[in-house]
């Protein structure tokens, strides 16, 4: 544990702050989940009426939570700025579900993306997506949220691990048990807010620190960037080296630069090539907890803007979830110094607590800790909601009981929630065991899965004559890749990998690699069985670009219209990319 972090002492006005806070938030949840759950549409899908604002909000509250502020800051503190890519990576696939995706699954009137895949390929494919959506969200989502946010209770209130995770397992789950997917969003909605304010408060007051006795926040900046570049003295010229010997194998790192070389372990350029191929398009669209609020939304309209929003608030998220490991490492860069490789990867974790601890001052903190739990709490009930309406709909309604009546549906959802957050305690729990950041344990986890499931699901809308037999091969056959390539690159040490299977080892571009075998297979198998029948390749499951209006509902004014919004959007994400590369760092 870092040192001083026992000492961390909480005032009456925090408590009064966050009590607040979860008093808004329990009256936001009732509210709104107050209408009787008789109907699977409306407890799932909260009646397919939510605005723009209230889409993009939930889809950003719901991406947000430990990961980030536990696990993204500590990669941050690791790795550098390289990070935001995570955040402003999401163009690519942000950009495909505004003006392909939206209009295509709005179309299509699903529940779910297993249903989906079941009236596109088959029977199989349903249930193989389904399964693996619930032990994904299990065993690479949940646990790590809520192991995140055991750390954090853990160290606030000195409870054991294993009692912090319960706790907030326990309080994060109503929400999605009570309300369904209505709570669920404007809850989000709600800690959005309060997620925003205190996650800038932090970054502000690092930089405010870090200016010293002029006390100025563009002198901070300065100071920051100057010691990640390892200009600042001895120690973070020798936390620096230390890094790029223990992730690249040399003694040269650029902390400032989104563009790392193509053996760096995380963040290579190449991905931002092909990583919206594997990782995006699970994460943003095939990802039931995410796409779920773009099916509930009013229409094409609110549902595109939604996204637009969320977009723009990617681009917000790095100050609040990177800026501070970079504010950390120029405050802390003994703890690479001192420890073990693997010690200070693990230490990371606790970057954003101790920073709360050292720069929040009393009276505040209450609200720092409040956008804390708030942000796990938005994750815990989403990812809930999902995975219940995952195995409600797609493997209780379809398999077991398929006359199952609406009410019965709506308590099978609730059941299945309670069930899914006990084994999702369990696991969190089981999450000590391993070392390194918690970031890089939720990306590895997304990064073995997500490649074959994306190859089959834009090759199945793109081409007609891919069918489920071909589908079902790519599914065996990437994750065997998967496996082969963990296994192989394990055996190795950095930078032993011969020739250009070097370029394969970081587990983003193993992904990549994955996402094209999978692909080469799906096209054919596919050719060893006959087409699919018309029901399986009409207009609403595969794109028909002479019929699809991807122009439809863009808004009747300027500052309505998707398309503008989407292009500064796009234009600011770009720009931010450069000037956080070779070329001016």
């Amino acid at each position: 544990m870092i040192e001083g972090l026992k000492t961390f002492e909480l005032h009456w006005l925090d408590y009064t702050a966050f009590a607040a806070y979860f008093i808004a938030l329990c009256f936001i949840g009732l509210w709104v989940g107050r209408k009787e759950k008789s109907d699977s549409g409306d407890y799932f899908l909260a009646g397919r009426d939510l605005p723009w604002y209230a889409v993009g909000g939930s889809f950003i509250a719901s991406n947000i939570s430990a990961e980030h502020f536990i696990g993204m800051v500590g990669a941050a503190y690791i790795y550098g700025i390289c990070i935001a890519k995570t955040e402003w990576g999401n163009i690519w696939a942000f950009s495909f579900l505004i003006w392909i995706f939206i209009p295509f699954l709005l179309a299509s009137k699903v529940f779910t993306i297993p249903e989906f895949l079941e009236r596109r390929f088959n029977f199989a494919i349903r249930q193989v997506f389904a399964a693996i959506t619930i032990i994904s969200n299990v065993v690479a989502f949940l646990a790590a949220v809520l192991y995140g946010g055991g750390i954090a209770l853990q160290t606030l209130t000195g409870l054991s691990l294993e009692a912090s995770i319960i706790s907030i397992g326990l309080v994060a789950g109503v929400w999605a048990i009570y309300g369904g997917l209505r709570s669920v969003v404007w809850t989000d909605l709600f800690t959005l807010f309060v997620m925003l304010l205190g996650g800038f408060l932090v970054s502000i007051l690092g930089l405010y620190a870090l200016s010293g006795e002029g006390n100025s926040f563009f002198e901070g900046i300065k100071v920051m960037v100057e010691r990640n570049q390892g200009a600042g003295g001895e120690q973070w010229a020798a936390a620096l080296t230390k890094v790029a010997q223990n992730i690249l194998g040399t003694d040269e790192y650029n902390r400032m630069s989104i563009i790392q070389p193509v053996n760096h372990p995380f963040a290579p350029w190449t991905t931002m090539l092909v990583g919206f191929l594997t990782m995006g398009i699970w994460y943003n669209v095939l990802n039931q907890f995410m796409i779920q609020r773009v099916l509930a939304a009013k229409n094409s309209w609110h549902a595109r803007m939604g996204i637009v929003m969320s977009g723009y608030l990617k681009i917000l998220l790095p100050t609040l979830v990177v800026m501070p490991g970079l504010i950390y490492f120029a405050m802390r860069p003994d703890i690479i110094n001192e420890n073990e490789w693997g010690v200070a990867t693990e230490l990371s974790n606790q970057t954003y607590v101790d920073m709360v601890r050292t720069l929040i001052p009393i009276g505040l903190r209450g609200l720092i800790l409040a956008a804390l739990f708030g942000a796990i709490q938005s994750t815990v009930n989403s990812v809930l909601n999902s995975t219940s309406t995952v195995f409600t709909l797609d493997i209780y309604k379809r398999w077991i009981k398929p006359e199952a009546t609406e009410k019965s549906l709506v308590k099978v959802g609730m059941v299945s929630t309670g069930v899914i957050l006990i084994l999702s305690m369990i696991m969190a729990a089981l999450i000590k065991n391993f070392e390194g950041s918690l970031f890089i344990y939720i990306q590895l986890l997304y990064a073995f899965f997500a490649a074959p499931f994306s190859a089959i699901f834009v090759l199945g809308i793109l081409s007609r004559r891919i069918n489920g037999f071909g589908a079902v091969w790519a599914i065996c056959g990437g994750f065997a890749a998967s496996i082969g390539l963990k296994i192989y690159y394990n055996s190795l040490e950095v930078g032993a990998a011969p020739g250009i299977m070097e370029l394969f080892r970081p587990f983003v571009m193993q992904a990549a690699w994955v996402w094209a075998f999978s692909a080469i297979i799906c096209a054919t198998a596919s050719r060893f069985r006959p087409a699919p029948g018309p029901e399986q390749v009409s207009d609403q499951l595969t794109l028909n670009f002479s019929k699809l209006n991807i122009f439809k509902d863009l808004g009747d004014t300027l500052l309505k219209n998707v398309v503008f919004w989407w292009a500064l959007f796009f234009l600011i994400v770009v720009g931010l990319m450069v000037s956080f590369s070779d070329l001016v760092f």
